[in-house]
């Protein structure tokens, strides 16, 4: 059995992709967002209320689509790292990134011995397919990508060296956590924001590798998109629902207005 590819990493390579955050946390609702053509889902392990078999129950429901899967780890504990590699995951999004330091100890517990410590679990993963890919130990780097989330007013400051890192594939803003920690809470599209939001694009664009932000209004999508982000997250599932519902309940009380 040949070494899954990673579409998701593929895709950095050939335009934007836009994707949606996915938080309910049950793999029904992840699944129907893999069916409306989101080029790729982030399965949100830090702020929605999944845990390691609904991370996997996820990932096993995406797998029949086109869809991407990114899981994001709710920190940076190398051990959970691993579990969510062994179950299949092969992108990862980490929060809260703050120097190169931090990026290189994720590196180094996403890859096998000599690149890296990630321990080793042979026939009992699903990574490997149970022992079925051929050369996975030595393969599996081939098709892992690390997307690093820059959110915070010192990882503006070290961005340059941040994804000068070798083993980092991307970097993603944050830009609600980093309006706050500017001093700008709620407000992403406050200037000062804007500013340290263009510098990190430019700044990662500079290293060669790939950046992408969350950006659920379509304006300012479509603005990132111009600035070179080659993958947005334009929508969030539970946003999306509360919306909708919301809509059509203020359409149903208020007729004709």
């Amino acid at each position: 059995m040949h070494l899954p590819r990673n579409r998701f990493k593929a895709g950095l390579k050939t335009g934007t992709q836009y994707g949606c955050w996915a938080g309910f946390g049950t793999p029904y609702a992840t699944e129907v967002l893999a069916t409306t053509g989101f080029d790729w889902l982030l399965i949100d392990g830090e702020h929605a209320p999944n845990t390691l078999p609904s991370l996997l129950a996820q990932l096993q429901a995406v797998a029949a689509y086109d869809t991407a899967a990114v899981v994001r780890l709710v920190d940076h504990n190398p051990s959970s790292i691993k579990q969510v590699l062994d179950i299949g995951a092969q992108t990862l999004m980490v929060p809260m990134v703050d120097s190169a330091a931090q990026a290189e100890a994720l590196v180094h517990a996403m890859h096998y011995p000599p690149r890296g410590g990630r321990g080793i679990g042979g026939g009992l993963i699903r990574a490997s397919r149970w022992g079925s890919v051929e050369n996975y130990l030595s393969r599996a780097h081939e098709e892992l990508c690390l997307v690093v989330q820059v959110e915070s007013r010192a990882a503006v400051e070290n961005v340059e060296a941040i994804a000068a890192v070798e083993g980092v594939d991307a970097i993603f803003i944050g830009p609600y956590d980093l309006s706050a920690g500017l001093g700008h809470p709620g407000n992403p599209g406050h200037p000062d924001v804007r500013e340290r939001i263009t510098h990190v694009i430019q700044s990662t664009h500079a290293a060669g590798k790939a950046v992408g932000i969350l950006a659920t209004d379509e304006a300012d999508a479509r603005h990132y998109q111009s600035l070179g982000c080659q993958f947005i997250a334009v929508g969030v599932d539970v946003m999306l629902l509360h919306q909708a519902a919301s809509e059509t309940m203020r359409r149903l009380r208020n007729p004709g207005r």
